[in-house]
């Protein structure tokens, strides 16, 4: 799976698939809508899941045997896999982050163990000034099913934009007190410079993957280099901290409910 050339560092996958990028036109597109939009999301979030598991997970050997093992003793597969051990935690930041966490939670359960994967639930909203900007976020509740040390914990939240999401559910589990996790990926379907900048300096266990990285609004000679070069002066989110060119109120498209 390619991986968009740029200079954000280490710990940011920024998928340069094509055909997850066409996935990603038809998921922007002011036409499309449920069901077809569900469809479209489980796609680049299955693509997602992919690369981050083969980045952030651990591996171990593993022996497993098949159904030849009822015939001949060489019925065994020998091999590397993901460590049978590992613990995941799905963050899911509602009510954007529905879908594509319960995407993430059905095929995590089907390839791993499903007593080591758990689904908590998080409920954020953007809290702006008087003048329309992100200043924060409010939390009104959660459901956190117990520790998480040692565990990865994914956040699959579509719309990367400033941060603040992803930095309050950290937060979160800080404050309940549930220890530290191996490491929290968060799972994009597109992100901007100003939120790599806010996520990276708010905490270093913060492994991010996007499937674009949107700064439709940065200088011309910024556009016209590798991304991230210019990292200060790269620009994506409107004076009402929306993705530009992005996909709108991803969240109200895919639950249908504009408030």
């Amino acid at each position: 799976m390619f991986e968009l050339e740029h200079r954000y560092g280490p710990r940011v996958h920024v998928l340069g698939d094509p055909w997850i990028h066409q996935v990603l036109t038809r998921i922007c597109a002011a036409h499309t809508k449920p069901p077809l939009l569900f469809r479209l999301v489980e796609t680049v979030y299955s693509a997602l899941l992919h690369r981050a598991a083969a980045h952030e997970f651990p591996s171990a050997a593993i022996a497993s045997d098949t159904r030849m093992k009822q015939h001949t003793q060489a019925g065994t597969w020998h091999g590397t896999a993901i460590d049978p051990r590992l613990r995941v935690v799905v963050a899911n930041v509602l009510r954007g982050g529905n879908q594509a966490s319960l995407t993430c939670f059905e095929q995590l359960t089907a390839a791993l163990d499903p007593d080591a994967v758990r689904l908590d639930y998080l409920y954020f909203a953007r809290r702006t000034d008087a003048t329309g900007h992100v200043c924060g976020v409010d939390s009104a509740g959660s459901k956190l099913g117990g520790s998480v040390e040692g565990a990865v914990v994914l956040i699959p939240d579509p719309m990367g934009a400033t941060g603040s999401t992803v930095l309050e559910v950290i937060r979160a589990y800080q404050r309940a007190g549930l220890g530290d996790p191996r490491a929290f990926v968060a799972m994009h379907l597109i992100v901007t410079p100003e939120y790599v900048r806010q996520v990276l300096s708010g905490d270093d266990r913060v492994r991010v993957y996007a499937g674009r990285v949107d700064r439709g609004l940065s200088p011309d000679d910024v556009l016209a280099t590798i991304p991230g070069t210019h990292l200060e002066r790269e620009r994506g989110l409107d004076d009402h901290d929306y993705i530009v060119p992005g996909a709108g109120g991803l969240g109200e498209v895919l639950n249908n409910s504009f408030v």
